[in-house]
Protein backbone atom coordinates (compact mmCIF):
# COMPACT_ATOMS: atom_id res chain seq x y z
CA UNK A 1 0.00 0.00 0.00
CA UNK A 2 1.25 3.50 -0.79
CA UNK A 3 2.76 5.47 2.09
CA UNK A 4 0.55 8.54 1.58
CA UNK A 5 -2.70 6.61 1.45
CA UNK A 6 -1.90 4.52 4.50
CA UNK A 7 -0.66 7.52 6.50
CA UNK A 8 -3.74 9.56 5.62
CA UNK A 9 -6.12 6.77 6.64
CA UNK A 10 -4.49 6.32 10.03
CA UNK A 11 -4.24 10.09 10.61
CA UNK A 12 -7.91 10.65 9.67
CA UNK A 13 -9.00 7.87 11.98
CA UNK A 14 -6.91 9.31 14.81
CA UNK A 15 -8.17 12.86 14.41
CA UNK A 16 -11.78 11.68 14.32
CA UNK A 17 -11.22 9.56 17.42
CA UNK A 18 -9.46 12.43 19.21
CA UNK A 19 -12.29 14.84 18.32
CA UNK A 20 -14.83 12.35 19.58
CA UNK A 21 -12.98 12.18 22.91
CA UNK A 22 -12.27 15.95 22.95
CA UNK A 23 -8.49 15.63 23.20
CA UNK A 24 -7.39 16.64 19.69
CA UNK A 25 -5.38 19.61 21.01
CA UNK A 26 -3.37 17.46 23.44
CA UNK A 27 -2.85 14.75 20.80
CA UNK A 28 -1.69 17.47 18.38
CA UNK A 29 1.01 18.49 20.85
CA UNK A 30 2.07 14.85 21.23
CA UNK A 31 2.32 14.33 17.47
CA UNK A 32 4.16 17.65 17.09
CA UNK A 33 6.75 16.61 19.66
CA UNK A 34 6.98 13.15 18.10
CA UNK A 35 7.55 14.67 14.67
CA UNK A 36 10.36 16.86 16.05
CA UNK A 37 11.83 13.80 17.77
CA UNK A 38 11.96 11.92 14.47
CA UNK A 39 13.90 14.82 12.92
CA UNK A 40 16.24 15.33 15.86
CA UNK A 41 16.93 11.63 16.54
CA UNK A 42 17.37 9.51 13.37
CA UNK A 43 18.01 6.52 15.62
CA UNK A 44 14.36 6.59 16.70
CA UNK A 45 13.19 5.40 13.32
CA UNK A 46 15.86 2.70 13.26
CA UNK A 47 14.79 1.47 16.69
CA UNK A 48 11.15 1.29 15.62
CA UNK A 49 12.08 -0.66 12.49
CA UNK A 50 14.12 -3.15 14.54
CA UNK A 51 12.15 -6.45 14.75
CA UNK A 52 14.08 -7.59 17.84
CA UNK A 53 12.64 -4.85 20.05
CA UNK A 54 9.33 -5.84 21.70
CA UNK A 55 6.10 -3.91 21.13
CA UNK A 56 5.99 -2.74 24.78
CA UNK A 57 9.48 -1.28 24.49
CA UNK A 58 8.59 0.43 21.21
CA UNK A 59 5.45 1.85 22.82
CA UNK A 60 7.48 3.22 25.72
CA UNK A 61 10.01 4.66 23.27
CA UNK A 62 7.33 6.43 21.21
CA UNK A 63 5.57 7.77 24.32
CA UNK A 64 8.86 9.12 25.64
CA UNK A 65 9.61 10.71 22.26
CA UNK A 66 6.14 12.30 22.23
CA UNK A 67 5.96 13.53 25.82
CA UNK A 68 9.40 13.32 27.37
CA UNK A 69 8.88 12.61 31.05
CA UNK A 70 5.16 13.48 30.93
CA UNK A 71 2.37 10.98 30.55
CA UNK A 72 0.74 10.43 27.19
CA UNK A 73 -3.01 10.58 26.72
CA UNK A 74 -4.89 7.32 26.78
CA UNK A 75 -6.07 7.91 23.21
CA UNK A 76 -2.50 8.44 21.98
CA UNK A 77 -1.32 5.26 23.69
CA UNK A 78 -4.20 3.24 22.22
CA UNK A 79 -3.45 4.59 18.75
CA UNK A 80 0.27 3.84 18.95
CA UNK A 81 -0.52 0.35 20.24
CA UNK A 82 -2.79 -0.22 17.24
CA UNK A 83 -0.07 0.99 14.87
CA UNK A 84 2.51 -1.27 16.49
CA UNK A 85 0.24 -4.34 16.54
CA UNK A 86 -0.48 -3.87 12.83
CA UNK A 87 3.28 -3.60 12.18
CA UNK A 88 2.95 -0.09 10.75
CA UNK A 89 5.66 1.49 12.91
CA UNK A 90 7.67 2.29 9.77
CA UNK A 91 4.89 4.69 8.76
CA UNK A 92 4.61 6.41 12.15
CA UNK A 93 6.62 9.46 11.11
CA UNK A 94 4.40 9.98 8.06
CA UNK A 95 1.26 9.39 10.11
CA UNK A 96 2.32 12.06 12.59
CA UNK A 97 2.97 14.56 9.77
CA UNK A 98 -0.43 13.81 8.22
CA UNK A 99 -2.12 14.29 11.60
CA UNK A 100 -0.41 17.67 11.97
CA UNK A 101 -1.62 18.72 8.50
CA UNK A 102 -5.19 17.58 9.15
CA UNK A 103 -5.29 19.32 12.52
CA UNK A 104 -3.96 22.56 11.05
CA UNK A 105 -6.58 22.49 8.30
CA UNK A 106 -9.30 21.74 10.83
CA UNK A 107 -8.27 24.58 13.18
CA UNK A 108 -7.23 27.06 10.40
CA UNK A 109 -3.60 27.28 11.44
CA UNK A 110 -0.96 28.54 9.03
CA UNK A 111 2.66 27.49 9.24
CA UNK A 112 5.49 29.93 8.71
CA UNK A 113 9.26 29.73 8.87
CA UNK A 114 11.46 32.79 9.19
CA UNK A 115 15.11 32.30 8.30
CA UNK A 116 17.47 35.13 9.22
CA UNK A 117 21.23 35.64 9.42
CA UNK A 118 21.01 36.79 13.05
CA UNK A 119 18.66 35.99 15.89
CA UNK A 120 15.32 37.85 15.83
CA UNK A 121 13.91 39.31 19.03
CA UNK A 122 10.54 38.22 20.41
CA UNK A 123 8.75 41.49 19.54
CA UNK A 124 9.71 41.27 15.86
CA UNK A 125 8.74 37.61 15.72
CA UNK A 126 5.35 38.40 17.25
CA UNK A 127 4.77 41.29 14.82
CA UNK A 128 5.54 39.03 11.84
CA UNK A 129 3.27 36.31 13.22
CA UNK A 130 0.36 38.71 13.75
CA UNK A 131 0.78 40.32 10.30
CA UNK A 132 0.79 36.91 8.61
CA UNK A 133 -2.21 35.81 10.67
CA UNK A 134 -4.09 38.95 9.61
CA UNK A 135 -3.31 38.37 5.92
CA UNK A 136 -4.22 34.66 6.02
CA UNK A 137 -7.20 35.09 8.35
CA UNK A 138 -5.85 32.21 10.41
CA UNK A 139 -3.72 31.51 13.46
CA UNK A 140 0.00 31.26 12.77
CA UNK A 141 2.72 28.97 13.97
CA UNK A 142 6.04 30.68 13.29
CA UNK A 143 9.38 28.93 13.49
CA UNK A 144 12.49 31.10 13.50
CA UNK A 145 15.80 29.72 12.24
CA UNK A 146 19.21 31.38 12.24
CA UNK A 147 21.25 30.63 9.10
CA UNK A 148 24.38 32.77 8.71
CA UNK A 149 24.87 31.55 5.12
CA UNK A 150 22.17 33.94 3.85
CA UNK A 151 24.53 36.80 4.88
CA UNK A 152 21.69 39.22 5.70
CA UNK A 153 18.03 39.91 5.08
CA UNK A 154 15.52 37.13 5.53
CA UNK A 155 13.68 34.24 3.91
CA UNK A 156 10.04 33.82 4.89
CA UNK A 157 8.21 30.60 4.04
CA UNK A 158 4.48 30.60 4.65
CA UNK A 159 2.39 27.58 3.72
CA UNK A 160 3.61 26.97 0.13
CA UNK A 161 4.98 30.44 -0.65
CA UNK A 162 8.50 31.83 -0.21
CA UNK A 163 9.63 35.42 0.08
CA UNK A 164 13.39 35.49 -0.34
CA UNK A 165 14.94 38.84 0.57
CA UNK A 166 18.34 37.49 1.56
CA UNK A 167 21.60 39.18 0.64
CA UNK A 168 22.99 35.89 -0.71
CA UNK A 169 20.11 35.57 -3.20
CA UNK A 170 20.43 39.21 -4.27
CA UNK A 171 24.16 38.71 -4.91
CA UNK A 172 23.44 35.60 -6.98
CA UNK A 173 20.96 37.55 -9.09
CA UNK A 174 23.42 40.39 -9.72
CA UNK A 175 26.12 37.89 -10.64
CA UNK A 176 23.75 36.12 -13.05
CA UNK A 177 22.83 39.46 -14.65
CA UNK A 178 26.50 40.23 -15.25
CA UNK A 179 27.06 36.79 -16.76
CA UNK A 180 24.04 37.15 -19.05
CA UNK A 181 25.06 40.65 -20.12
CA UNK A 182 28.64 39.55 -20.88
CA UNK A 183 27.40 36.65 -23.00
CA UNK A 184 25.54 39.05 -25.24
CA UNK A 185 28.60 41.26 -25.67
CA UNK A 186 30.98 38.44 -26.67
Amino acid sequence: MEVGILSMRYAKAMIEYAQEKGVEDRVYQEFLTLSHSFCAQPGLREALDNPVIAIKEKLALVCTAADGEGTSTREFIRFITLVLKNRREGYLQFISLMYLDLYRKLKHIGVGKLITAVDVDKATSDRIRSAAAHILHAQMELETVVDPSIEGGFIFDINDYRLDASVATQLKRVKQQFIDKNRRIV
